[in-house]
């Protein structure tokens, strides 16, 4: 059977609430690994509420539909505050990506004390700003950025993911809105450890199947490379 945009395989699935330093609760959902253990994890972090942005945008929707299955990974996907979805509302309201510290916080919190393994976090658009601005936590083995539009995210901050080791990859679209390979070169260069991965064709929101399949092929390829490449097909 293909493996199509709308095929969700088999995950222990459990909506979960997180608990922020400033006394806020969001909801989410934990997928898991049927039968099995997950062998790492993906904490996500969702594009700007504001423009649309929630827990099930559809990549993150995707992966929580194929990679437990096909990649034996955990992920975490979450509401950031004032934010909704199916799952229900965050408490508290949007605040430019500087209150959200705190839904970063209660993320990473939840998977160490969940004893989640091998954490990493991905960012797509504004949750890429608060992977740079917030995410430098020993706990974290590395970032995934998709679509980085380094607007909120400053040198400054670039800098400090610079001192903080840990690998960075981002994948930015041909066609970006924000910004485009050519530029995030430059602008990555004075991250040492990053990698910049220009996509043809892509755009911003990663829109249709070849593009998601690249997101989560990259992905898995960081953070459990024994499941890469992802299978188009499962018997």
């Amino acid at each position: 059977m293909e493996i199509r945009a709308a095929t969700v395989l088999p995950a222990r699935r459990e909506d979960i609430e997180l608990h922020t330093g400033d006394g806020l609760t969001l909801v989410g959902e934990l997928a898991l690994p049927a039968d099995r253990p997950p062998v790492a994890t993906l904490v996500t972090l969702h594009p700007l509420p504001t423009h649309g942005g929630f827990m099930d945008s559809h990549v993150y929707k995707k992966a929580a539909n194929r990679l437990p299955a096909l990649a034996d990974l955990a992920v975490l996907r979450f509401n950031t505050r004032g934010t909704s979805s199916e799952r229900g509302t965050s408490g508290g309201h949007f605040d430019g990506g500087e209150g959200e510290r705190f839904d970063v916080a209660a993320a990473l919190e939840y998977a160490e004390f969940n004893d989640l393994p091998h954490v990493w976090v991905v960012g797509w658009s504004f949750g890429t700003e608060l992977t740079l601005k917030w995410a430098h936590d020993p706990l974290v083995e590395g970032a995934i950025l998709l679509s980085p539009p380094l607007h909120r995210a400053t040198d400054d901050d670039l800098d400090a993911w610079a001192r903080f080791g840990r690998p960075l990859t981002a994948l930015v679209p041909e066609f970006d809105d924000y910004l485009r390979p050519e530029e995030a070169e430059r602008r990555f260069a004075r991250v040492p450890q990053a990698e910049v991965i220009g996509v043809e064709g892509a755009k911003h929101l990663w829109v249709g199947e070849p593009y998601v399949r690249i997101v989560l092929d990259e992905i898995v390829k960081r953070v459990n490379p024994a499941a890469y490449p992802l299978p188009t097909e499962i018997h």
